[in-house]
């Protein structure tokens, strides 16, 4: 009886081989956080030895760090594609920030579970530095988005986009705070969000009452 082959293992190219050691990496991240994380189950993934992870990304919070540029990369992508294919800034907002997609977004295997494990680890030496410059990445990508509502006439121009974008993070970041003290907690979220879309808009010209 003929012994079957070794199934031999393609090289792939180093920019390619980084790439999908990233992808590994955030979804790895994205399920377990960065903590219980293991670089041997991202490397499995990918099929490679740990030793070729540590070649390409030095250390752990190395590759933690480059998975949530990654993540937030592919959020920014996201939103931007919808604001191009000609949906308005606070459309694109209010179906992301929506409570429902909140909560798929922060389940554990999504990008949402990502950065809410980067708030919790950001005290760890090794790493905060590098995470707020991933907070900071996730800023600019809104305040870009916001940029873009203003030019189009759909969000205030009276507000600092960077702020704004701050603000709306901090809301974001509110939610496991608002999860643990709020019995409503449903019917909180919506208005909440509802409040923070207000704000964002113009104010519609309001017509003068009419005499009686």
């Amino acid at each position: 009886m003929t012994e079957p082959r070794a199934r031999t293992r393609t090289r792939l190219p180093a920019a390619q081989r980084r790439a999908s050691i990233i992808t590994a990496a955030t979804e790895v991240f994205s399920e377990t956080g960065y903590q219980r994380g293991k670089v041997s189950d991202i490397a499995r993934r990918v099929g490679v030895t740990e030793p070729v992870v540590f070649q390409n990304f030095g250390s752990k919070a190395a590759l933690y760090r480059a998975a949530l540029d990654h993540a937030t990369s592919a959020v920014s992508e996201l939103l931007n594609r919808a604001a191009d294919a000609g949906r308005p800034v606070p459309e694109v907002l209010a179906a992301f920030l929506d409570p429902a997609h909140m909560d798929r977004f922060h389940q554990p295997g999504s990008h949402g579970f990502l950065f809410a494990d980067a708030t919790a680890v950001s005290h760890d030496p090794e790493l905060g530095d590098a995470l707020r410059q991933v907070h900071q990445h996730f800023a600019d990508m809104l305040a870009d988005l916001l940029r873009r509502g203003q030019d189009a006439g759909d969000i205030r121009h009276d507000i600092d986009p960077h702020t704004a974008a701050w603000w709306l993070m901090s809301l974001l970041a509110g939610r496991s705070f608002r999860a643990a003290m709020v019995s409503d907690r449903d019917t909180v979220e919506a208005e909440v969000t509802a409040m923070a879309l207000r704000s964002l808009r113009p104010e519609k010209h309001q017509e003068p009452d009419s005499p009686s």
